[in-house]
């Protein structure tokens, strides 16, 4: 199954895209994992092709919770502090595997069919549908869309995020960088200063 999906992978910016055609996603300090199900078999698979189903079993469980006996999900793998916000430092160390969650902002694949190609709203909704009421450790990246994108921007600056990612709202899902999805870095974060 893997071998079919390919991360759509953001193009770096400086400016936010404001306007009705874009939605705003927060940018979680994690790793990007591809979580595919079929069945009882579970894996979680990152950008380089690692497969990292052993190591987060919090999202495997989830996975195997739900539902849906086969589907797609792209996210981010992220552990989070008290105060909620990502900690990479906690992410990288592996003391805190156990309680890597997967943040979810878009489905590839649901109950056997291909949903790239549909609009980007319509495969949130179908993820939305699809994580409604799930237990813990597979939840939906949250968005907001339009014209809030540089307030929102400043707001997780603010807050010491990472930044931004900006998406059409009305394009497919397509394999490797795209100008459809749009990365703003905070300059000041700590991941400026790293190499992944």
């Amino acid at each position: 199954m893997s071998k079919a999906f390919e991360f759509c992978l953001p193009t770096a910016a400086k400016v936010v895209p404001a306007g009705p055609d874009w939605i705003h996603e927060i940018r979680y300090d994690g790793y990007r994992l591809r979580v595919e199900r079929k069945g009882r078999d579970v894996r979680l698979l990152t950008k380089n092709g690692h497969n990292r189903t052993d190591r987060f079993p919090w999202i495997v469980e989830a996975a195997l919770k739900n539902r849906e006996q086969q589907f797609v999900i792209d996210g981010e793998a992220a552990v989070l502090g008290v105060d909620g916000v990502s900690d990479f430092n906690a992410l990288h160390s592996r003391r805190h595997d156990g309680e890597v969650q997967l943040y979810a902002f878009d489905i590839l694949a649901l109950g056997g069919e291909d949903l790239r190609q549909l609009p980007l709203t319509m495969r949130k909704t179908n993820l939305s549908r699809l994580l409604r009421g799930r237990p813990d450790g597979i939840f939906i990246a949250p968005f907001e869309g339009g014209e809030i994108g540089p307030d929102l921007f400043k707001a997780a600056c603010g807050m010491g995020l990472e930044g931004l990612v900006s998406k059409r709202r009305d394009r497919r899902c397509g394999a490797g960088r795209s100008k459809d999805w749009i990365k703003l870095k905070n300059r000041t974060h700590l991941a400026m200063t790293r190499e992944c």
